[in-house]
Protein backbone atom coordinates (compact mmCIF):
# COMPACT_ATOMS: atom_id res chain seq x y z
CA UNK A 1 0.00 0.00 0.00
CA UNK A 2 1.89 3.76 -1.33
CA UNK A 3 1.03 5.87 1.52
CA UNK A 4 3.16 9.02 -0.03
CA UNK A 5 4.22 9.03 -3.46
CA UNK A 6 6.71 11.00 -5.30
CA UNK A 7 6.17 12.75 -8.42
CA UNK A 8 9.24 13.85 -10.62
CA UNK A 9 9.56 16.66 -13.45
CA UNK A 10 12.58 17.55 -15.79
CA UNK A 11 12.67 19.41 -18.48
CA UNK A 12 16.13 20.25 -20.37
CA UNK A 13 16.14 23.32 -21.37
CA UNK A 14 13.62 26.31 -20.54
CA UNK A 15 15.56 29.40 -20.83
CA UNK A 16 12.54 31.51 -20.75
CA UNK A 17 11.45 29.92 -17.25
CA UNK A 18 7.90 29.24 -18.49
CA UNK A 19 7.43 25.92 -16.75
CA UNK A 20 4.89 24.75 -19.28
CA UNK A 21 6.79 21.51 -20.30
CA UNK A 22 7.18 20.72 -16.73
CA UNK A 23 3.57 21.93 -15.58
CA UNK A 24 1.97 19.44 -18.39
CA UNK A 25 4.34 16.27 -16.75
CA UNK A 26 2.75 16.94 -13.42
CA UNK A 27 -0.83 17.18 -14.67
CA UNK A 28 -0.49 13.50 -16.31
CA UNK A 29 1.51 12.42 -13.10
CA UNK A 30 -1.29 13.60 -10.89
CA UNK A 31 -3.70 12.02 -12.95
CA UNK A 32 -2.01 8.92 -12.68
CA UNK A 33 -1.35 9.16 -9.25
CA UNK A 34 -5.18 9.52 -8.85
CA UNK A 35 -6.30 6.82 -10.84
CA UNK A 36 -3.77 3.94 -9.27
CA UNK A 37 -4.97 5.75 -5.75
CA UNK A 38 -1.29 6.66 -4.39
CA UNK A 39 -1.36 10.06 -2.21
CA UNK A 40 1.05 12.39 -3.96
CA UNK A 41 3.29 13.51 -1.09
CA UNK A 42 5.68 15.74 -2.65
CA UNK A 43 6.56 16.95 -6.70
CA UNK A 44 10.19 17.27 -7.36
CA UNK A 45 10.70 19.98 -10.27
CA UNK A 46 14.06 20.49 -11.83
CA UNK A 47 13.65 22.74 -14.47
CA UNK A 48 15.70 23.93 -17.25
CA UNK A 49 18.21 21.03 -16.46
CA UNK A 50 19.87 18.02 -18.64
CA UNK A 51 20.07 14.99 -16.97
CA UNK A 52 22.83 14.19 -20.12
CA UNK A 53 25.18 16.53 -19.13
CA UNK A 54 26.08 15.17 -15.64
CA UNK A 55 24.95 18.70 -13.95
CA UNK A 56 23.82 17.72 -10.19
CA UNK A 57 19.90 18.26 -10.18
CA UNK A 58 19.01 19.74 -6.65
CA UNK A 59 15.16 18.17 -6.90
CA UNK A 60 16.24 14.79 -8.21
CA UNK A 61 18.48 14.32 -5.56
CA UNK A 62 16.33 15.35 -2.57
CA UNK A 63 14.02 12.98 -4.31
CA UNK A 64 16.57 10.30 -3.76
CA UNK A 65 17.38 11.40 -0.15
CA UNK A 66 13.51 11.19 0.33
CA UNK A 67 13.10 7.41 -0.51
CA UNK A 68 16.04 6.79 1.19
CA UNK A 69 14.33 7.89 4.64
CA UNK A 70 11.18 6.17 3.79
CA UNK A 71 9.06 9.88 3.28
CA UNK A 72 8.43 8.47 0.28
CA UNK A 73 7.47 5.40 -1.35
CA UNK A 74 6.53 5.30 -5.17
CA UNK A 75 7.93 7.38 -7.75
CA UNK A 76 5.67 8.37 -10.36
CA UNK A 77 7.24 10.42 -13.68
CA UNK A 78 6.05 11.29 -17.14
CA UNK A 79 8.58 8.90 -18.65
CA UNK A 80 11.82 7.53 -17.53
CA UNK A 81 13.61 9.61 -19.54
CA UNK A 82 12.88 11.94 -17.20
CA UNK A 83 14.33 10.50 -14.05
CA UNK A 84 17.63 9.48 -16.56
CA UNK A 85 19.99 9.64 -19.08
CA UNK A 86 23.03 8.06 -18.07
CA UNK A 87 23.02 3.90 -17.11
CA UNK A 88 25.08 4.68 -14.42
CA UNK A 89 22.22 6.71 -12.59
CA UNK A 90 19.44 4.05 -13.54
CA UNK A 91 21.98 1.55 -12.16
CA UNK A 92 22.31 3.28 -8.95
CA UNK A 93 18.69 3.96 -8.67
CA UNK A 94 18.14 0.06 -8.87
CA UNK A 95 20.37 -0.42 -5.75
CA UNK A 96 18.14 2.07 -3.75
CA UNK A 97 14.94 1.32 -4.71
CA UNK A 98 16.12 -2.41 -3.34
CA UNK A 99 17.38 -1.01 -0.44
CA UNK A 100 14.68 0.64 0.15
CA UNK A 101 11.85 -1.95 -0.97
CA UNK A 102 9.91 -0.16 -3.24
CA UNK A 103 10.81 -1.55 -6.53
CA UNK A 104 7.64 -2.61 -7.43
CA UNK A 105 6.12 1.12 -6.80
CA UNK A 106 7.65 3.18 -10.36
CA UNK A 107 4.70 4.63 -12.27
CA UNK A 108 5.47 6.30 -15.66
CA UNK A 109 2.65 8.02 -17.55
CA UNK A 110 3.84 6.49 -21.03
CA UNK A 111 3.89 2.96 -19.74
CA UNK A 112 5.10 1.32 -16.30
CA UNK A 113 8.20 -0.51 -15.20
CA UNK A 114 7.90 -3.24 -12.36
CA UNK A 115 11.90 -2.90 -11.53
CA UNK A 116 11.10 -5.83 -9.23
CA UNK A 117 11.41 -7.98 -12.45
CA UNK A 118 14.46 -8.91 -14.22
CA UNK A 119 12.24 -8.48 -17.66
CA UNK A 120 11.06 -4.47 -16.44
CA UNK A 121 15.53 -3.77 -15.62
CA UNK A 122 15.91 -5.11 -18.63
CA UNK A 123 13.77 -2.82 -20.62
CA UNK A 124 14.57 0.27 -18.31
CA UNK A 125 18.31 -0.63 -19.87
CA UNK A 126 17.50 -1.12 -23.05
CA UNK A 127 15.41 2.36 -23.34
CA UNK A 128 18.03 3.74 -20.97
CA UNK A 129 21.05 2.74 -23.71
CA UNK A 130 18.19 4.34 -26.94
CA UNK A 131 18.49 7.26 -24.67
CA UNK A 132 21.88 7.70 -23.70
CA UNK A 133 22.78 7.16 -27.67
CA UNK A 134 20.20 9.94 -28.52
CA UNK A 135 21.48 11.80 -26.29
CA UNK A 136 25.00 11.39 -27.77
CA UNK A 137 24.15 11.88 -31.28
CA UNK A 138 22.04 14.79 -30.31
CA UNK A 139 25.52 16.64 -28.67
CA UNK A 140 27.35 15.59 -31.56
CA UNK A 141 25.43 17.22 -33.86
CA UNK A 142 24.67 19.80 -31.38
CA UNK A 143 28.96 20.23 -31.47
CA UNK A 144 29.24 19.87 -35.18
CA UNK A 145 26.32 23.03 -35.71
CA UNK A 146 28.65 25.11 -33.08
CA UNK A 147 32.13 24.72 -34.93
CA UNK A 148 30.01 25.49 -38.60
CA UNK A 149 28.70 28.42 -36.76
CA UNK A 150 32.33 29.53 -35.79
CA UNK A 151 33.03 28.95 -38.87
CA UNK A 152 31.23 31.19 -40.43
CA UNK A 153 32.23 33.29 -38.06
CA UNK A 154 28.10 33.45 -37.47
CA UNK A 155 26.73 34.74 -34.03
CA UNK A 156 27.08 31.94 -31.01
CA UNK A 157 23.68 31.62 -29.36
CA UNK A 158 21.87 34.13 -27.17
CA UNK A 159 22.05 35.49 -23.00
CA UNK A 160 22.48 39.46 -22.54
CA UNK A 161 23.62 41.80 -25.29
CA UNK A 162 26.89 42.02 -25.53
CA UNK A 163 28.21 45.50 -24.42
CA UNK A 164 28.87 47.21 -27.50
CA UNK A 165 26.83 45.91 -29.99
CA UNK A 166 22.80 45.60 -30.53
CA UNK A 167 20.58 42.98 -29.53
CA UNK A 168 20.98 41.14 -32.46
CA UNK A 169 25.19 41.60 -31.87
CA UNK A 170 25.36 42.31 -35.68
CA UNK A 171 25.77 45.69 -35.35
CA UNK A 172 28.11 48.16 -32.79
CA UNK A 173 26.43 50.97 -30.86
CA UNK A 174 28.89 54.12 -31.39
CA UNK A 175 28.58 55.02 -28.04
CA UNK A 176 29.55 51.98 -25.99
CA UNK A 177 32.33 51.49 -28.58
CA UNK A 178 33.85 54.59 -28.06
CA UNK A 179 33.99 53.15 -24.27
CA UNK A 180 35.22 49.93 -25.01
CA UNK A 181 38.18 51.89 -27.04
CA UNK A 182 38.77 54.03 -24.17
CA UNK A 183 38.57 50.91 -21.59
CA UNK A 184 41.39 49.37 -23.89
CA UNK A 185 43.85 52.45 -24.65
CA UNK A 186 44.03 52.94 -20.62
CA UNK A 187 44.33 49.11 -19.33
CA UNK A 188 47.31 48.58 -22.14
CA UNK A 189 48.64 52.03 -21.10
CA UNK A 190 48.71 50.80 -17.41
CA UNK A 191 45.62 51.53 -15.89
CA UNK A 192 44.30 48.96 -13.41
CA UNK A 193 40.90 47.93 -14.37
CA UNK A 194 39.39 49.08 -10.82
CA UNK A 195 40.72 52.67 -11.45
CA UNK A 196 38.57 52.32 -15.22
CA UNK A 197 35.38 51.06 -13.55
CA UNK A 198 35.84 53.85 -10.93
CA UNK A 199 35.77 55.98 -13.43
CA UNK A 200 33.01 54.88 -15.98
CA UNK A 201 30.44 54.56 -12.84
CA UNK A 202 31.59 58.49 -11.93
CA UNK A 203 30.31 59.22 -15.25
CA UNK A 204 27.15 57.65 -15.67
CA UNK A 205 28.62 55.00 -17.92
CA UNK A 206 26.85 51.60 -17.60
CA UNK A 207 27.23 48.18 -18.81
CA UNK A 208 24.98 46.29 -21.42
CA UNK A 209 22.39 45.79 -18.47
CA UNK A 210 22.01 49.05 -16.82
CA UNK A 211 24.55 47.99 -13.80
CA UNK A 212 27.74 49.40 -12.36
CA UNK A 213 30.45 48.46 -13.92
CA UNK A 214 33.80 46.10 -12.05
CA UNK A 215 36.85 45.21 -12.59
CA UNK A 216 35.29 41.66 -13.42
CA UNK A 217 33.12 43.01 -15.46
CA UNK A 218 35.65 45.42 -17.45
CA UNK A 219 38.03 42.34 -17.65
CA UNK A 220 35.30 40.09 -19.68
CA UNK A 221 34.44 42.70 -22.32
CA UNK A 222 38.57 42.89 -22.78
CA UNK A 223 38.96 39.59 -22.57
CA UNK A 224 36.18 38.45 -25.33
CA UNK A 225 37.64 38.42 -28.69
CA UNK A 226 34.10 39.28 -30.60
CA UNK A 227 34.93 43.26 -29.90
CA UNK A 228 38.09 42.16 -32.26
CA UNK A 229 35.45 41.35 -34.93
CA UNK A 230 36.27 37.40 -33.96
CA UNK A 231 34.83 33.93 -33.16
CA UNK A 232 36.46 31.93 -30.87
CA UNK A 233 35.72 27.99 -30.77
CA UNK A 234 37.69 25.53 -28.83
CA UNK A 235 40.94 27.96 -29.00
CA UNK A 236 40.90 28.99 -32.41
CA UNK A 237 39.89 32.30 -34.20
CA UNK A 238 37.39 32.52 -36.92
CA UNK A 239 36.61 36.21 -38.78
CA UNK A 240 33.16 36.84 -37.57
CA UNK A 241 30.44 38.80 -39.67
CA UNK A 242 30.07 41.19 -36.75
CA UNK A 243 32.38 44.31 -37.62
CA UNK A 244 35.22 44.69 -34.93
CA UNK A 245 35.71 47.75 -32.34
CA UNK A 246 39.52 47.39 -31.34
CA UNK A 247 41.60 45.77 -34.42
CA UNK A 248 42.94 41.84 -33.26
CA UNK A 249 46.20 43.07 -32.89
CA UNK A 250 45.19 45.00 -29.46
CA UNK A 251 42.78 42.37 -28.35
CA UNK A 252 45.69 39.82 -28.72
CA UNK A 253 47.56 42.21 -26.96
CA UNK A 254 44.99 42.61 -24.02
CA UNK A 255 44.36 39.18 -23.36
CA UNK A 256 47.97 38.75 -23.08
CA UNK A 257 47.83 41.19 -20.70
CA UNK A 258 44.97 40.61 -18.34
CA UNK A 259 45.39 36.62 -18.83
CA UNK A 260 48.71 36.32 -17.28
CA UNK A 261 48.00 38.81 -14.09
CA UNK A 262 48.14 36.13 -11.12
CA UNK A 263 46.83 38.43 -8.26
CA UNK A 264 43.50 40.10 -8.04
CA UNK A 265 42.89 43.72 -9.30
CA UNK A 266 40.74 44.61 -5.90
CA UNK A 267 43.58 45.21 -3.74
CA UNK A 268 43.78 48.59 -1.90
CA UNK A 269 45.67 51.21 -4.65
CA UNK A 270 49.05 52.29 -3.86
CA UNK A 271 50.32 55.42 -2.72
CA UNK A 272 54.31 55.18 -3.78
CA UNK A 273 55.20 55.66 -6.99
CA UNK A 274 58.19 53.63 -6.44
CA UNK A 275 57.84 50.48 -4.90
CA UNK A 276 57.71 47.22 -7.43
CA UNK A 277 61.72 47.63 -7.24
CA UNK A 278 61.90 50.85 -9.19
CA UNK A 279 64.05 52.44 -6.00
CA UNK A 280 67.14 50.70 -4.48
CA UNK A 281 69.42 50.95 -1.81
CA UNK A 282 73.06 51.95 -2.66
CA UNK A 283 74.57 50.45 -0.09
CA UNK A 284 73.39 46.85 0.10
CA UNK A 285 71.39 46.96 -4.02
CA UNK A 286 68.22 45.50 -2.12
CA UNK A 287 64.75 47.01 -3.06
CA UNK A 288 63.57 49.78 -0.67
CA UNK A 289 59.48 49.56 0.93
CA UNK A 290 57.45 51.86 1.82
CA UNK A 291 57.37 52.61 5.57
CA UNK A 292 55.79 55.99 7.17
CA UNK A 293 57.94 57.33 9.83
CA UNK A 294 56.33 58.24 13.39
CA UNK A 295 54.86 61.56 12.14
CA UNK A 296 52.96 59.51 9.73
CA UNK A 297 54.98 60.96 6.91
CA UNK A 298 55.77 58.89 3.48
CA UNK A 299 58.78 57.55 3.28
CA UNK A 300 60.86 54.89 1.56
CA UNK A 301 63.03 52.24 3.67
CA UNK A 302 65.62 49.76 3.09
CA UNK A 303 64.14 47.21 5.58
CA UNK A 304 66.02 44.41 7.34
CA UNK A 305 64.21 41.48 9.49
CA UNK A 306 61.78 38.72 8.21
CA UNK A 307 61.34 38.85 4.96
CA UNK A 308 63.19 40.86 3.81
CA UNK A 309 66.80 40.87 2.49
CA UNK A 310 67.78 44.99 2.99
CA UNK A 311 70.89 46.46 5.52
CA UNK A 312 68.21 48.46 7.30
CA UNK A 313 70.48 51.86 6.91
CA UNK A 314 68.86 53.72 4.36
CA UNK A 315 65.42 55.86 4.30
CA UNK A 316 64.40 58.39 1.93
CA UNK A 317 60.87 60.68 2.20
CA UNK A 318 58.66 60.13 -0.67
CA UNK A 319 57.15 63.24 -1.89
CA UNK A 320 60.36 64.73 -2.59
CA UNK A 321 61.80 61.93 -4.22
CA UNK A 322 58.92 61.18 -6.08
CA UNK A 323 58.55 65.32 -7.30
CA UNK A 324 62.14 65.01 -8.08
CA UNK A 325 61.79 61.91 -10.45
CA UNK A 326 58.45 62.51 -11.81
CA UNK A 327 59.94 65.82 -13.38
CA UNK A 328 63.15 63.64 -14.83
CA UNK A 329 61.18 61.60 -16.28
CA UNK A 330 59.30 64.47 -18.26
CA UNK A 331 62.37 66.26 -19.00
CA UNK A 332 63.53 62.89 -20.56
CA UNK A 333 60.84 62.19 -22.98
CA UNK A 334 61.57 65.73 -24.78
CA UNK A 335 65.44 64.78 -25.08
CA UNK A 336 66.59 63.09 -28.81
CA UNK A 337 68.27 60.49 -26.88
CA UNK A 338 64.97 59.10 -25.74
CA UNK A 339 63.04 59.16 -29.31
CA UNK A 340 66.12 57.34 -30.52
CA UNK A 341 65.74 54.73 -27.84
CA UNK A 342 62.19 54.66 -29.06
CA UNK A 343 62.44 53.58 -32.61
CA UNK A 344 64.89 50.57 -30.88
CA UNK A 345 62.41 49.57 -28.18
CA UNK A 346 59.29 49.62 -30.47
CA UNK A 347 61.49 46.62 -32.75
CA UNK A 348 61.55 44.73 -29.27
CA UNK A 349 57.48 44.67 -29.79
CA UNK A 350 57.56 41.49 -31.54
CA UNK A 351 59.87 39.80 -29.37
CA UNK A 352 57.99 40.92 -26.34
CA UNK A 353 54.31 39.40 -27.59
CA UNK A 354 56.21 36.14 -28.12
CA UNK A 355 57.83 35.72 -24.80
CA UNK A 356 54.12 35.97 -23.70
CA UNK A 357 52.41 33.83 -25.94
CA UNK A 358 55.83 30.77 -24.94
CA UNK A 359 55.02 31.80 -21.34
CA UNK A 360 50.81 30.90 -21.67
CA UNK A 361 51.84 27.80 -23.53
CA UNK A 362 54.20 26.60 -21.18
CA UNK A 363 52.20 27.35 -18.53
CA UNK A 364 49.44 25.75 -20.02
CA UNK A 365 51.94 22.54 -20.15
CA UNK A 366 52.47 22.66 -16.39
CA UNK A 367 48.79 22.64 -15.97
CA UNK A 368 48.12 19.33 -17.95
CA UNK A 369 50.88 18.24 -16.58
CA UNK A 370 49.93 18.80 -12.77
CA UNK A 371 46.40 17.62 -13.58
CA UNK A 372 48.41 14.19 -15.30
CA UNK A 373 50.54 14.13 -11.77
CA UNK A 374 46.86 14.35 -9.76
CA UNK A 375 45.31 11.83 -12.01
CA UNK A 376 47.95 9.23 -11.27
CA UNK A 377 48.80 9.09 -15.20
CA UNK A 378 52.40 9.58 -14.10
CA UNK A 379 53.96 9.10 -10.93
CA UNK A 380 55.93 11.66 -8.85
CA UNK A 381 59.36 11.61 -10.45
CA UNK A 382 58.05 11.37 -13.72
CA UNK A 383 56.26 14.73 -13.23
CA UNK A 384 59.28 16.09 -11.39
CA UNK A 385 61.41 15.47 -14.37
CA UNK A 386 59.01 16.94 -17.18
CA UNK A 387 58.07 20.12 -14.70
CA UNK A 388 61.68 21.22 -14.44
CA UNK A 389 62.72 22.35 -18.13
CA UNK A 390 59.48 23.57 -18.83
CA UNK A 391 59.53 26.08 -15.34
CA UNK A 392 63.24 26.67 -16.75
CA UNK A 393 61.96 28.25 -19.92
CA UNK A 394 59.11 30.53 -18.19
CA UNK A 395 61.71 31.68 -16.05
CA UNK A 396 64.12 32.54 -18.20
CA UNK A 397 61.34 34.28 -20.67
CA UNK A 398 59.77 36.26 -17.37
CA UNK A 399 63.59 37.78 -17.16
CA UNK A 400 63.68 38.40 -20.39
CA UNK A 401 60.12 39.93 -20.69
CA UNK A 402 61.77 42.25 -17.48
CA UNK A 403 64.22 43.98 -19.62
CA UNK A 404 61.97 44.65 -22.45
CA UNK A 405 59.28 47.44 -21.65
CA UNK A 406 56.32 47.91 -23.51
CA UNK A 407 55.97 51.39 -24.91
CA UNK A 408 52.17 52.37 -25.37
CA UNK A 409 52.10 54.49 -21.95
CA UNK A 410 54.08 56.86 -22.96
CA UNK A 411 52.44 56.98 -26.69
CA UNK A 412 51.62 60.48 -27.83
CA UNK A 413 53.79 61.96 -25.06
CA UNK A 414 57.65 61.97 -26.50
CA UNK A 415 58.57 64.91 -27.78
CA UNK A 416 55.36 66.95 -25.99
CA UNK A 417 56.15 66.19 -21.95
CA UNK A 418 53.64 69.30 -21.50
CA UNK A 419 50.40 67.68 -22.33
CA UNK A 420 51.46 64.90 -20.05
CA UNK A 421 52.86 67.33 -16.91
CA UNK A 422 49.47 68.95 -17.22
CA UNK A 423 47.64 65.95 -17.12
CA UNK A 424 50.06 63.96 -14.11
CA UNK A 425 48.10 64.77 -11.24
CA UNK A 426 44.81 63.29 -12.67
CA UNK A 427 46.21 59.97 -13.86
CA UNK A 428 45.77 56.88 -11.43
CA UNK A 429 48.97 55.63 -9.56
CA UNK A 430 49.19 52.86 -11.85
CA UNK A 431 49.19 55.00 -14.73
CA UNK A 432 52.02 57.14 -13.02
CA UNK A 433 53.89 53.66 -12.60
CA UNK A 434 53.32 52.52 -15.57
CA UNK A 435 55.22 55.73 -17.51
CA UNK A 436 57.84 55.56 -15.20
CA UNK A 437 58.82 52.07 -15.70
CA UNK A 438 58.99 52.55 -19.42
CA UNK A 439 61.95 55.20 -19.10
CA UNK A 440 63.35 54.18 -15.66
CA UNK A 441 65.19 50.51 -15.27
CA UNK A 442 65.55 51.55 -11.44
CA UNK A 443 66.48 54.89 -9.11
CA UNK A 444 69.93 53.60 -6.90
CA UNK A 445 69.30 55.82 -3.54
CA UNK A 446 72.78 56.90 -2.07
CA UNK A 447 73.31 57.59 1.56
CA UNK A 448 72.68 60.89 3.19
CA UNK A 449 74.89 63.77 4.16
CA UNK A 450 74.78 64.73 7.50
CA UNK A 451 73.45 68.04 7.98
CA UNK A 452 71.49 68.52 4.36
CA UNK A 453 67.89 68.41 3.61
CA UNK A 454 66.84 66.89 1.08
CA UNK A 455 69.68 66.34 -1.43
CA UNK A 456 68.64 65.33 -5.47
CA UNK A 457 72.32 64.06 -6.06
CA UNK A 458 71.75 61.28 -3.52
CA UNK A 459 69.19 59.36 -6.33
CA UNK A 460 70.73 57.98 -9.54
CA UNK A 461 67.90 56.79 -12.14
CA UNK A 462 69.08 54.36 -14.33
CA UNK A 463 67.25 54.53 -17.73
CA UNK A 464 65.86 51.75 -19.29
CA UNK A 465 65.19 54.04 -22.80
Amino acid sequence: MVESAGIYARISSDPAATRLGVERQIADCEALAGRKGWPVGEVYVDNDVSAYSGRTRPAYQQMLEDLKHGLRDAVVVWDLDRLHRQPRELEAFFDLVDAVGIAENLATVTGDYDLSTPDGRLHARIKGAVDRSSSDKAGMRLRRKHAELAAAGKVPGGGPRPFGYTDDRLQVVAVEAAVIREMAARVLAGDSLRSVAVDLNARGVRTSQGNEWDSSGIKRVLMSPRISGRREYRGEFFPAVWPPIITSEQSDRLRRRLGSRGRSDRRAPRRYLLTGGLLRCGRCGAAMVARPDAQRRRRYVCAKGPGHTGCGRLSALAEPLEELITEAVLYRLDTPELAAALSDARAQQAELAGLHDQIADDQAMLDELATDYAERRIGRSEWMAAREPIQTRIDTARRRLSRLSPTTPIDGYVGNADALRAAWTGLPLSRQQAIVRVVVEHVTAHPAKRGHGFDPNRFEPTWRI
